[in-house]
């Protein structure tokens, strides 16, 4: 199967240098954040702020951040070249003063704008998101509930009292195109609880402690949709900040069509063979979610044999 992991994998591939060293050095760190060429993404409890259509990005020394919380940032995400880029989160402020602030006139999800968004800019986004996300539920220490403040321009986060230091969390999610074997060969769909009647979509879960991503496979294919997988393959991975996932996507292989639905989470699950597939693609314009790994996979599994062979 021929894998095109930069076309079809949204909020991945971006162009920032995270220039490890230079998140280390707070006095470079503040040069560069008053740099005319700096910009800094300004967002809004997890919402980019928008001008006239286009996502706001300040410059250096604007001082945007100045009147949001303590814990508002900004967060040095990289370099664009030779270009700082930070971000600051606005969520302290009212969304009037947010917007007054930053020169925008309104907000938008990520997800609303990634279909029009540059590759890079949509990865850009995304880190910049989840980034802000985490700081803001990482302000008090676990272990002793001391405020944390954050170090290494934002990259973690450390606790004064017991010295414990705080890094980003991952959470991990598996995503799968279960192929049943045949002439025609198919693959499996499911209706999520929630989902409209004619609505389809691949099995997914997150990791439980003790499971490798092939374990969740396979637990994931059995519980929801009663499928015994025999073999699994890794595809491709996706960053997904909503908040701080990341999404693995995967290849299996299922034993017999035999299927049983949890009724919980999945309330049906189809075989579905290309050329059906290709037939939702041509009524709906698309498979899968605009920015989401489950169009590779869908596509990928397609490309595998050609229309009309």
């Amino acid at each position: 199967m021929t894998l095109d992991p930069a076309g079809l994998v949204t909020y991945a591939n971006g162009r920032l240098d995270r220039a490890a060293r230079l998140r280390r050095d707070p006095v470079r760190l503040q040069t560069a954040l008053t740099a005319g060429q700096t910009e800094i993404i300004p967002l809004w409890r997890d919402r980019c702020l928008v001008a006239d259509g286009a996502v706001v990005r300040l410059g250096g020394g604007d001082g945007v951040w100045l009147p949001a919380t303590v814990d508002a940032g900004p967060f040095f995400l990289g370099l664009d070249g030779t270009r700082p880029v930070f971000a600051v989160d606005l969520s302290g402020l009212p969304e009037t003063e947010a917007l007054r602030a930053a020169g925008a006139d309104r907000t938008r999800d990520v997800r609303e704008l990634v279909q029009r968004l540059d590759p890079a800019e949509a990865a850009l986004l995304g880190y910049a998101r989840g980034l802000c996300y985490w700081h803001r539920h990482q302000r008090f220490c676990a272990t002793c509930g001391q405020p944390t403040r954050l170090t290494e321009g934002g990259a973690a986060r450390e606790c004064p009292g017991c010295r414990r230091q705080l890094f980003p969390q991952i959470s991990p999610a598996v995503i799968m195109l279960v192929e049943l074997p045949g002439d025609p060969a198919r693959c499996l769909l499911g209706r999520h609880a929630g989902a409209d009647r004619d609505s389809f979509a691949l099995l997914a879960g997150f990791l439980e402690v003790g499971e490798s991503l092939e374990d969740a496979v396979r637990r994931e294919a059995f519980e929801e949709a009663g499928v015994v997988v025999d073999s699994v393959r890794y595809v491709a991975s996706q960053p997904w900040p909503f908040p701080s996932g990341l999404m693995v996507g995967f290849f299996a292989r299922a034993g017999s069509e035999e299927t049983r639905v949890d009724g919980e989470e999945l309330l049906e699950a189809r075989w579905f063979s290309r050329a059906e597939l290709r037939a939702r693609r041509a009524a709906r314009g698309r498979l899968g979610n605009p920015d989401s790994i489950d169009r590779l996979l869908l596509e990928t599994w397609l490309d595998a044999e050609p229309a009309g062979e």
